[in-house]
């Protein structure tokens, strides 16, 4: 995956807003927590994303989706790029067992994974003249280490077709 991808003994960073852990590996928290401003994490549980309805319960019952919710993966997608609702400057949605998300849905879990990165991408900047890329969204994936491969993969290919 050339660019997009580095990788250490715990995690594999996609890009700056998407990230890989394996489950006991160690997060490497520090890297992935914002310096200053208020967080909101949201940790979701990946087993009980086995359909979308689900899903969208899920996610919109930890992130606080609002009334107007549409039920559809475009209206998924603006509710994370929105979250304005939350008062917060930075947003961490971790996803435990992400090997388990709709596991028997390829194409809701292809639009899952699909928003995810979008959303991350669409609200991460660039900071002149560092060139350090900053986010309003961060995404943390905890999978198992036999998943981690197969998913950043996955990811990968996900930001290649979204060039």
């Amino acid at each position: 995956m050339g660019e997009l991808m580095t990788e250490d003994a715990s995690a594999i960073h996609i890009a700056p807003w998407m990230h890989i852990i394996t489950q006991g590996g160690g997060a490497p928290l520090d890297e992935l927590l914002p310096v200053s401003g208020s967080v909101f994490v949201a940790r979701l549980n990946g087993r009980e994303m086995t359909d979308e309805t689900a899903t969208f319960l899920h996610f919109g019952d930890v992130l606080r989706f609002p009334e107007y919710f549409g039920w559809n993966w475009n209206a998924f997608y603006d509710c994370l790029r929105d979250l304005q609702w939350l008062s917060t400057d930075r947003h961490i949605i971790i996803i435990e067992s992400t090997e388990s998300v709709l596991s028997e849905d390829h194409d809701a879990r292809e639009r899952l994974f699909a928003a995810l990165w979008r959303a991350g991408h669409r609200r991460s900047y660039t900071k002149r003249p560092e060139g350090v890329t900053l986010g309003g969204l961060s995404v943390v994936l905890s999978c198992d280490t036999e998943s981690a491969s197969e998913l950043a993969e996955h990811l990968g290919e996900i930001a290649r077709a979204s060039r």
